[in-house]
């Protein structure tokens, strides 16, 4: 044999034992471990859902911020934080009643610091939104 039919014939050899590996079948979808029925989420606390909300909310994504503002209220109904997100959040969502009503639930659930940068934030975007709704819609009674 010469050197370069023996190199084809090598070359042959190795495609043949080749093929059964190129023509294995994968299976189609790849088994997931089976879910544990004792298994249940548990919330990272208010704080932790309000600081990922703002993450979501600096990115974009309004609805995961959602999400993580409306957690933070479910965990705890008087987290001044989590109503001040949730009216930035609908306040680009363009939903203003609800801006304003989150706005409004954010300063009566503030403690004492009034006078913070975040209050007088949400004391502006409630006299704006009042005055976009009109008088009938904006005294969220």
């Amino acid at each position: 044999m010469s050197g370069s039919s023996k190199a084809a014939w090598l070359a042959a050899l190795a495609m043949m034992a080749a093929r059964p590996l190129l023509c294995a079948q994968v299976p189609e979808k790849i088994p997931s471990p089976p879910i544990d029925p004792d298994w249940t989420y548990v919330s990272p606390g208010p704080a932790k859902c309000v600081e990922i909300g703002n993450v979501y909310l600096h990115k974009g994504d309004l609805k995961g911020a959602l999400s993580r503002f409306q957690e933070a209220v479910a965990d705890n109904s008087n987290f001044a934080p989590a109503y001040l997100g949730l009216g930035k959040v609908y306040e680009r969502m363009q939903q203003k009643k609800k801006a304003l009503d989150a706005y409004q639930r954010y300063l009566e659930e503030l403690p004492s610091a009034k006078k913070a940068a975040e209050a007088k934030e949400a004391q502006r975007a409630v006299e704006r939104l009042q005055k976009e709704l009109g008088p009938d819609k904006g005294s969220g009674k």
